[in-house]
């Protein structure tokens, strides 16, 4: 039997050349992929087309805003190692100031993307602050309850809708001659893709700086991060802020998208749902992460013609995988370099993590 050491594994070797691959190549790469990414809904392959829903619409949502989300959520559980049951929180409160601000003031949906993001930070220190001392179980008790009562005080507040929710919430203006319209999706998917590379950049760049390193010694040990001068309560904080950020933007470009809302739309479901993501992908693995949730997202709606026993099947075939892979499809390397020309802090001069 060959030892571990020496197996194959697809993972570290893309890794490898990636990190050994001259700046060109990596550019070439990278363009070449987020070429085919803006492309997809121009496809039209019977192995990727999903009958019984519309294809483009269903790259903007399931498969794009569990990808975002997903990444959000993963800055959290996988980078920072805190267990967030509550996450779709962030993402009503998205969508409920898009549909608040978008009925009933002339602001228009560039202007309140900000406000949106803004309001899910905000969120998440008013969370964050007293409660991130708490860890584990505990900690995933308080945030999955703050996920429900945000849905409960939308249904219970007749202001803003209460159980009917928020209808004809207004589509963003229209940009270099792309209409945002309700029947045409592919504007919607190209807007969710832009940002979420934006979102997948700052991530790799936090990741391999001050607070990337913060956030890996407080998932390995909260105690010896402590100890070893790193402020946890800090960057447990930065890191529920960021990810409730990106949950944010997703709930301003979802609730613009459907131009209505209901606050069951954002049960405990979907924030179990975009944790499977991230577990299925590989805790912490930023593409890990991206695959698993496009998987996911993209599954059930490819096996749709099986009806009612589609959830079967696919439920069956996650557990299979998560046999067969308990640490994800792509689960984090022991040692991740992001940056060549990345330094250790004693390297740095920077000292002690503050």
């Amino acid at each position: 039997m060959a030892d571990k050491k020496h197996r194959f594994n697809v993972r570290d070797h893309a890794a490898t050349y990636w990190e050994n691959s001259p700046k060109w190549r990596r550019i070439a790469l990278g363009v070449f992929f987020v070429a085919i990414f803006y492309s997809l809904p121009f496809l039209n392959n019977p192995l990727i087309n999903t009958p019984g829903s519309d294809f483009q619409s269903v790259l903007f949502y399931p498969v794009g805003m569990y990808v975002l989300m997903a990444i959000g959520l993963n800055i959290v559980v996988g980078k920072s190692g805190l267990l967030d049951l509550g996450y779709v929180a962030f993402f009503a409160i998205g969508a409920y100031t898009m549909a608040i601000l978008g009925t009933r003031t002339s602001l228009n949906f560039w202007e309140i993307l900000p406000i949106g993001i803004a309001l899910s930070m905000v969120s998440g220190v008013l969370l964050g602050t007293p409660t991130l001392r708490l860890r584990g179980d505990y900690l995933a008790i308080v945030t999955l309850g703050f996920g429900e009562i945000v849905r409960i005080v939308a249904v219970n507040i007749e202001a803003i809708g209460g159980p009917r929710g928020i209808a004809g919430i207004p589509t963003p203006p229209d940009v270099f001659n792309a209409k945002f319209t309700i029947l045409d999706p592919k504007p919607y998917y190209w807007l969710l893709l832009t940002f979420t590379l934006l979102v997948i950049w700052m991530v790799r760049r936090m990741a391999a700086r001050r607070p990337g390193r913060a956030w890996d010694a407080i998932r390995q040990d909260d105690d010896v991060a402590q100890l070893m001068g790193v402020n946890t309560l800090k960057y447990k904080v930065w890191a529920f802020v960021l990810g409730a950020a990106v949950a944010g933007a997703g709930g301003v470009i979802y609730a613009s998208q459907i131009l209505s809302i209901v606050p069951d739309q954002f049960n405990l479901n979907l924030s179990i749902l975009i944790l499977a993501c991230v577990v299925f992908g590989g805790i912490g693995n930023l593409w890990g992460v991206i695959l698993g949730a496009a998987l996911l997202a993209f599954t059930p709606e490819r096996i749709r013609f099986l009806s009612q026993p589609r959830i079967l099947v696919f439920g069956i075939a996650l557990v299979v995988m998560m046999n067969l892979r308990p640490d994800g499809i792509l689960p984090k390397k022991k040692r991740e370099h992001f940056d060549p020309n990345w330094k250790t802090v004693e390297e740095s001069g920077e000292g002690e993590i503050k």
